[in-house]
């Protein structure tokens, strides 16, 4: 992981902190009645859209969904499906968030090469890429491999 005082190579400084911000903004709109924990999500697409995401429950639990795809299906539903990074933040002060598994497959759908940021309440954050999240994840291209025939 690289900490916040190392330059990310592919984002501008302007970028990140737009993220940051951003990230913020999207946990206040966190609909989190029941576990209190609120999350929020900034997406920077690839032509430079910026779009937020928060979590968002229901009262049954699996139709729940996290900030991380919030913002992805926003982006995905408007047809961006190129990314240079998103970040993610909660109400942790003492260690940085990081997204599920379920996100980190979700995330990983999209490339293994755009950068994650996981940043505290105080903006201090942490940079690693998709690919660093889900080392082995299961990509697209598995569906492309040959496969044993079946009957």
């Amino acid at each position: 992981m690289e900490d916040s005082s190392k330059a990310t190579t592919d984002l501008s400084n302007q970028e990140q902190q737009q993220l940051i911000a951003l990230c913020h903004e999207a946990k206040s709109h966190s609909y989190s009645p029941y576990s209190k924990f609120r999350v929020g999500a900034a997406l920077l697409t690839a032509d430079g859209t910026f779009y937020k995401g928060c979590n968002i429950e229901n009262a049954s639990y699996g139709l729940s969904i996290c900030a991380e795809r919030t913002a992805l299906v926003k982006a995905a539903s408007e047809g961006h499906t190129s990314f240079k990074a998103i970040a993610v933040t909660s109400d942790l002060n003492d260690e940085f968030i990081t997204p599920c598994g379920a996100c980190r497959q979700f995330l990983i759908e999209f490339g293994v090469d755009y950068k994650v940021l996981f940043v505290k309440p105080n903006s201090s954050y942490k940079t690693v890429t998709v690919g660093d999240l889900l080392p082995h994840g299961f990509v697209p291209s598995h569906l492309q491999k040959e496969r044993m025939a079946t009957l």
